[in-house]
């Protein structure tokens, strides 16, 4: 893919932890790397942590995410995380055809364990996680989408359509650790539940389906409508095709998760891929603050 036909997107996150005590101790962990891709490089990344920690390292979570370790063994009533990254998105989807892809019955067939079979990793995401549960209900409600025969892909984008159209966007109608089943039957939350139930509706169909965080991008391009959840965290749901790989779609957007979208981590459902979760001693209550800047700026190789 050439230069040409891609796009320098940078990403400026800012998160700041205001406390009404002093934090005495604190080990906490954060993913905030973006993902290096077939389809997105990362050109560049630095991430600050105010107060500087007593102790920081990084590794890789089973998922392939990089995610930051770090404690403090000094009192503290604020923390601070600045990460800023860089990276090049390159289209993933132009030659898709989703009409072309296989029934998805085969899919599911394929992805059941059968003893003395060649195992299939994708079948991981194919099951409960903590919030998300195979359920009758959101079989029901996938299952217009996914009449005999119909080609996965097309099933599945489908199924964005309708999950678009019939839930409402609406921020304070759920929390960060509002189930699938929960949101299913508000028919109302943010990204996070959009994306949950529409996993949770392929799961029930025996389908790979894995949660995806990451970014929009701030100013929509010259034409088009500016996207919902811009100016946030974002996150979008991926499902395995065994001929097209993991397609990314967007039901929040109603739109392919293509380069308007960096990925920043992928996991069974958002427990696995919370920006920042830990342990402190002390802190009383507290207040988040976050920011989120994504702009294209000028390609580098250009």
């Amino acid at each position: 893919m050439s230069a040409s036909q891609s796009i320098v997107l940078r990403v400026a996150h800012d998160t700041v932890y205001r406390y009404s005590t002093l934090v005495e101790t604190a080990q906490h962990q954060a993913t905030i790397k973006p993902s290096s891709t077939a389809w997105q490089r990362v050109l560049g990344h630095d991430a600050r942590i105010d107060p500087s920690p007593s102790y920081r390292t990084t590794r890789t979570d089973t998922f392939g995410n990089e995610v930051l370790y770090f404690s403090f063994d000094t009192p503290h009533d604020v923390l601070r995380l600045t990460s800023e990254t860089t990276v090049r998105l390159t289209p993933r989807f132009d030659a898709l055809d989703a009409g072309a892809s296989p029934p998805w019955e085969d899919v599911a067939r394929a992805l059941r364990f059968r003893p003395g079979e060649t195992y299939r990793p994708e079948s991981e995401f194919c099951f409960d996680s903590p919030n998300i549960v195979i359920d009758d209900a959101l079989r029901e409600y996938a299952a217009p989408s996914f009449s005999a025969n119909t080609p996965i892909v097309a099933g599945a984008i489908d199924l964005m359509h309708r999950i678009h159209r019939d839930f409402e966007y609406k921020p304070q109608a759920t929390a960060f650790d509002t189930p699938a089943q929960r949101a299913f039957s508000l028919k109302q939350g943010v990204c996070q539940d959009f994306s949950q139930v529409m996993i949770g509706c392929l799961r029930s169909l025996g389908l790979a389906a894995r949660y995806v965080s990451g970014y929009l991008r701030n100013e929509a391009p010259a034409g088009a409508v500016r996207m919902i959840g811009a100016d946030a965290s974002h996150a979008w749901v991926s499902i395995y095709c065994p001929v097209t790989g993991w397609v990314d779609l967007d039901p929040t957007n109603d739109v392919l998760a293509d380069l308007d979208h960096v990925t920043l981590a992928i996991g069974r459902d958002y427990s696995d891929v919370s920006l920042l979760r830990g342990t402190i001693l002390g802190g009383g209550e507290h207040r988040v603050e976050v920011a989120v800047n994504v702009t294209a700026v000028r390609d580098p190789a250009a």
